[in-house]
């Protein structure tokens, strides 16, 4: 463990034998920090937060201070952070809010400078939050999405797997799976195409995608009836 001579880690703190604090850091009580994690100059971390192994947390970052959510009264809550995450300089992340909530970060996850997640989000795995992107209290990114910078999403807004959503997009409503989003507020312009070929979709797949986005989208149709359609077709 390598702690540096101006950084302030208390007694009961629990960091693996090669975790790496940088100067002028504050770790409060009930923290743990797994082995490989290292930690940068002049961050706070506090509250009940667990950190997972051989993440990144760069200058300034601030974790696990109480949710800005008028409805905390004190509670207890959490934060869990879980492995080779990238959290670069002055992000904020929240733990949850009401007793025993819950903020919870998956795995191999890169969040950009001044990033903020909020209380009670749900990150998957293998997501990008680019610089500034801001994620409201409630809110689900399903793994591998990603999200623009300066990006606002609302709170209880679910982000779908393998989407990607265009800087300075306003989010109010729930972003469907392998799509491309952008606007404001953010709208569905068609599929994630580069996602879905760097993950190695087959063509059948991205054909039939392309086909259920031209019916939900782009027919004209109300969501229940098109999604009657699309249920219909994969009954013949």
């Amino acid at each position: 463990m390598r702690i540096h001579p101006t950084a302030l880690v208390a007694k009961s703190a629990k960091l693996a034998d090669s975790v790496i604090v940088g100067p002028h850091t504050i770790i409060g009580e009930n923290i743990a920090i797994a082995a490989g994690t290292k930690i940068g100059a002049f961050c706070v971390i506090e509250g009940n937060v667990s950190i997972g192994k051989d993440c990144e947390i760069f200058t300034g970052a601030v974790i696990g201070s109480q949710p800005q959510d008028l409805k905390y009264k004190g509670e207890k809550t959490f934060l869990e952070i879980g492995n080779n995450n990238i959290i670069r300089e002055y992000c904020t992340f929240n733990p949850g809010t009401g007793e025993g909530g819950r903020t919870v970060v998956g795995n191999d996850n890169l969040f950009m400078a001044y990033s903020h997640v909020a209380h009670d989000c749900m990150v998957g795995n293998s997501c990008v939050i680019a610089n500034n992107g801001t994620l409201a209290g409630h809110v689900t990114i399903e793994d591998k999405a990603v999200i623009g910078g300066l990006v606002a999403i609302h709170q209880f807004v679910r982000i779908g797997m393998l989407s990607i959503i265009g800087g300075c997009s306003k989010v109010v409503q729930d972003i469907p799976p392998y799509s491309t989003c952008d606007g404001h507020p953010a709208r569905v312009y068609g599929l994630n195409l580069v996602g879905l070929r760097r993950n190695n979709a087959s063509k059948e797949s991205i054909h039939q995608l392309n086909h259920a986005f031209k019916v939900l989208f782009n027919s004209g149709l109300s969501v229940k009836h098109a999604l009657g359609v699309l249920e219909k077709e994969t009954k013949l």
